[in-house]
C-alpha cells in the first residue's frame, strides 16, 4: 500500500547512505512499508552511490534504488512537461516526478533527504491514509513541518480529527495517493503560488501547489506529529567527523 522515497544528490548522498542516517528515517515513521526506494540525481560518481545503495539493500533497509538519468526522457513524456518550461527548477523537480512515476504503490510518502520525523506518536501515516481514502478532494497529508503547529493552523481553512486542512503544498514531505499526481497536473498556474523560491523557477511544488488552488484540491496536516528540515552542512573538517556521524546522532 505504501511507499518510503527519498533522495540523495552529490552534496549529500554521504551523510544519507554512508551510515545509520537513512536506517533512521525509516525507522522514525513507525510504519511497516510495502517498499523503500531512493532516487539518485546530480552526482558525479555514479558507481560509487550505487554501491552504498546495494550495501543498504543487502541489509534489508531499502528494496530499490533509481537514477534520474535513466529515466528523465520518459518521465517529462509521461507527464507532458516541457523541459524548458521549469526556467531552472528543473534539477529541484525531476527526483519527485521520477518517484511518482515508478512508485508501486497506492500511497506514497516522500521526504527530502535533509528532512526527517522528528515525533510519530500518533500513526499520522494511518490516519491520512485513512482521511484520503474518504475525502477525494483532500490528496496531501504531512506531519507539522518544523514543530510550528501555530503556523500551520494559521494556513488552515479548518480542521478533520486530529488534522489542520488548508491548500499549501511542500516537497520537504509529503504522503499522497499516487494515482492522483500520475496525472497531467503540473502545467498549471496560479499567482498564489509565486510564493516559492524565484531560483527554484517552475519547480515541482510550486506547480503542485497551483495546481491544488485551481481545482480546490486540500492538504491536511497532522497537529501534533512533526518533522524537521535541516540543511546538512558544507562538508570539511574530515568530512564533518566521518561522514557526519555526531551530526546524524543529534538530529535523529
Amino acid at each position: 500500500m505504501l511507499t518510503f522515497e527519498t533522495k540523495v544528490w552529490e552534496n549529500d548522498w554521504e551523510y544519507v547512505l554512508k551510515n545509520n542516517y537513512i536506517d533512521k528515517m525509516i525507522a522514525n515513521c513507525n510504519y511497516k512499508f510495502d517498499r523503500k526506494h531512493i532516487i539518485i540525481n546530480n552526482i558525479k560518481n555514479r558507481k560509487e552511490v550505487e554501491k552504498h545503495c546495494e550495501i543498504k539493500i543487502k541489509e534489508g533497509i531499502i528494496d530499490d534504488f533509481y537514477c534520474v538519468e535513466d529515466y528523465s526522457d520518459k518521465v517529462l513524456d509521461f507527464f507532458e512537461i516541457d523541459i524548458n518550461s521549469f526556467k531552472g527548477g528543473y534539477i529541484y523537480s525531476i527526483a519527485e516526478l521520477l518517484g511518482i512515476y515508478l512508485c508501486k504503490t497506492e500511497f506514497l510518502l516522500h521526504f527530502s533527504s535533509d528532512s526527517y520525523l522528528k515525533k510519530n506518536n500518533y500513526n499520522w501515516i494511518e490516519e491520512g491514509i485513512k482521511i484520503m481514502q474518504n475525502n477525494p478532494d483532500i490528496i496531501v497529508a504531512n506531519p507539522t513541518w518544523n514543530k510550528k503547529y501555530a503556523e500551520a493552523k494559521l494556513e488552515s481553512s479548518g480542521e478533520i480529527n486530529n488534522f489542520f486542512v488548508g491548500t499549501g503544498f511542500s516537497d520537504q514531505c509529503y504522503l499522497i495517493k499516487n494515482d492522483d499526481f500520475r496525472k497531467n497536473i503540473y502545467n498549471e498556474k496560479n499567482k498564489l503560488s509565486e510564493r516559492y523560491p524565484e531560483y527554484g523557477g517552475e519547480l515541482f511544488e510550486k506547480r503542485v501547489d497551483s495546481f491544488m488552488k485551481n481545482n480546490n484540491k486540500l492538504r491536511i496536516t497532522h497537529k501534533n506529529d512533526y518533522y524537521i528540515s535541516k540543511n546538512f552542512p558544507q562538508k570539511n573538517s574530515f568530512l564533518n567527523k566521518i561522514i557526519g556521524k555526531n551530526i546524524i546522532k543529534n538530529r535523529l
